[in-house]
């Protein structure tokens, strides 16, 4: 069937202007979604595939959830929508409330946004409102980290460390900095779980206070797992490291959880099965399980407290967003961790993990495979470039995965991997079968 004449596809292409991507190539040959269901994606087409990524890392309870579903409508038959300045809905306050239970302490408190770039802007500007709350205003400066990922606002793109999102827009924000990356040590290649090399690299947020001076550095952001850089994993005790500096010079640490959230590692967060725990966490994504835009910024009791501890009559914090806590999105996330808890989905990527680090290291030797890396559901196959052509054999694999039934996702030259809790061990054995098959097939 020509997707060109298929009834289900668009006259005008030009329209809507495509995030992330090459609309001119993909009017040479679109691709249209849908439908959904469970592990499944089915394309204009009929062509149906299983989904490894689970959407943009976020679909975490598979596809075509009845439950949130009609959540979602019921909610819509009593209130659509009411603010939250000033004024308030129950539900914001009682999700709120079961939410919390499912991070550690002290992150007893949520403010909600709509994203993970509005969940990492409001976490930086709540570090920077904070120390001067505590007298300490010349705490500004913000430290990311090179190949760091937090989203697309600016103050998240001014702390990201992928140099392709941040020269098209110029300086961007003053007072940024950032550590060293984590990836790329010979001896952590084709790790099983957790490199084992590079606890030292946490040692450069050292060198920055050093060179700024520790009373300048309000926040460190990092992804606790590297993940739109192309699933860079921890070294063994390099968060705790981290930690433990931010401790000693007074710097908030903040984990941008967007990805790890909600069971991507086998607990709800990754703080939690590091057991590291930040001042800070950004969320979203798996939040309502992809259905109803939606994110959190979960604070410590020490930095709420801070706020709330004034005899002036007011706003604490002025920020926030029309759609915070909206009650849609707040009956969607409800639903969402209804099935989280029912079905122990958190714990589930942690009962998989051997099977899915067999599957994923059975590629190691594979023509043109040079790295493999896995933890939990989260895993990237790294590909040698094409010599003067690079990212063009990652992409040109992913391609073949898809025809053959399997949506991967490439970044730069690594088939990055992040599917639906719900995978079965079956699924993950075709998933990475699907991948063997493609590599030697595409060379």
């Amino acid at each position: 069937m020509n997707t060109k004449h298929h009834n289900l596809v668009p006259d005008n292409l030009d329209a809507f202007w495509m995030p992330f991507s090459g609309q001119r190539q993909f009017k040479e040959d679109p691709r249209f979604i849908v439908s959904a269901k469970g592990m499944y994606y089915t394309d204009s087409q009929g062509h149906e595939t299983l989904d490894g990524s689970a959407g943009l890392w976020c679909v975490n309870a598979g596809h075509h959830r009845e439950h949130i579903n009609a959540a979602i409508a019921h909610q819509l038959e009593s209130l659509d929508f009411a603010h939250s300045f000033n004024s308030g809905h129950p539900l914001a306050f009682q999700y709120a409330s079961r939410l919390v239970k499912h991070v550690p302490d002290p992150l007893n408190h949520v403010f909600f946004t709509n994203s993970g770039s509005e969940s990492v802007d409001t976490a930086l500007k709540i570090a920077l409102a904070y120390h001067r709350r505590n007298g300490e205003a010349g705490r500004q400066r913000l430290i990311g980290r090179e190949k760091g990922y937090h989203g697309m606002g600016f103050g998240g793109l001014s702390v990201g460390g992928l140099v392709k999102n941040r020269n098209p827009f110029g300086l961007l924000l003053p007072g940024t900095d950032h550590m060293r990356q984590t990836h790329g040590l010979a001896g952590n290649r084709f790790a099983r779980g957790l490199p084992p090399e590079g606890e030292e690299l946490a040692m450069d947020l050292q060198r920055l206070v050093e060179l700024h001076g520790a009373d300048a550095i309000a926040a460190v952001i990092v992804e606790p797992i590297g993940g739109a850089g192309g699933v860079h994993l921890p070294p063994v005790g390099y968060l705790q490291r981290l930690r433990d500096l931010c401790d000693e010079h007074g710097i908030l640490l903040i984990f941008d959880e967007v990805i790890t959230g909600f069971g991507r590692t086998g607990a709800c967060t990754a703080a939690e099965r590091f057991g590291v725990v930040p001042d800070i966490m950004t969320t979203a994504k798996g939040i309502t399980n992809a259905t109803i835009p939606m994110g959190g910024v979960f604070v410590s009791d020490t930095i709420f407290e801070r706020f709330m501890d004034t005899d002036v009559p007011g706003v604490e914090l002025n920020h926030g967003y029309t759609y915070s806590g909206h009650p849609v999105a707040c009956a969607a996330g409800m639903a969402t961790l209804d099935i989280y808890e029912q079905e122990g989905l958190f714990e589930r990527p942690k009962t998989l993990q051997d099977t899915w680090q067999d599957a994923a290291l059975s590629l190691c030797d594979f023509p043109n495979v040079i790295d493999v890396r896995c933890f939990a559901l989260l895993g990237a196959i790294e590909l040698a470039p094409l010599e003067g052509a690079p990212m063009q054999r990652g992409a040109a694999i992913a391609k073949r995965c898809y025809e053959k039934g399997a949506w991967v996702r490439p970044i730069g030259d690594s088939l990055v991997l992040s599917p639906p809790l719900i995978i079965s061990e079956a699924e993950i054995k075709r998933i990475f079968g699907i991948i063997g098959e493609a590599i030697c097939e595409v060379g």
